[in-house]
């Protein structure tokens, strides 16, 4: 008989621990375990399914081809991210760590500016969106007109 679960028997708390410890060999049953051993809801499949895959992280970095640094969890993480969510994401995705308010250091993390580069991205799909959704919303179509006319939005600037 499967456990009946919530997020507030904080079950799941114990599998991003758990999956901390996986290896290829313990992997087929800690998925097991997640799968068959628990009645799940909606909030609590959501923490199954990303407790697994950070298991199949862990467990790929235990073996001999694995031992990543610090800058490669980072790529693998965006490359997670992209796939699993945002793979129509044609302008670039950005993660604001607030923790880093707290130090001077990383003022520049917090200023309203955008690449040259980010922001020639963005006018193009303002283009092509103007092109194929004549039916959109009207303030919509106004605001991508006015990125296409080179106004940059929300108080954002060109970087230096």
């Amino acid at each position: 008989m499967k456990k009946q679960i919530t997020e507030g028997s904080k079950e799941h708390e114990k599998w991003y621990n758990d999956a901390k410890d996986q290896t290829l060999e313990s992997l087929p049953n800690f998925l097991k375990e997640l799968s068959e051993d628990y009645s799940h809801d909606y909030g609590t499949i959501c923490h199954a399914i990303a407790s697994s895959a950070i298991a199949c992280a862990w467990a790929m970095n235990k073996t001999d081809q694995g031992g990543i640094t610090g800058f490669q969890a980072g790529a693998i993480m965006w490359e997670f991210i992209r796939n699993w969510n945002y793979s129509s994401n044609k302008c670039g995705l950005k993660i604001v760590d607030y923790d880093n308010i707290l130090y001077p250091q990383y003022e520049d993390k917090f200023k309203n500016t955008i690449s040259e580069s980010k922001w020639e991205l963005i006018k193009k799909e303002a283009e092509n969106q103007l092109e194929k959704s004549k039916n959109a919303n009207i303030n919509v179509i106004n605001h991508w007109k006015s990125i296409v006319n080179d106004n940059l939005p929300f108080g954002f600037t060109l970087e230096k």
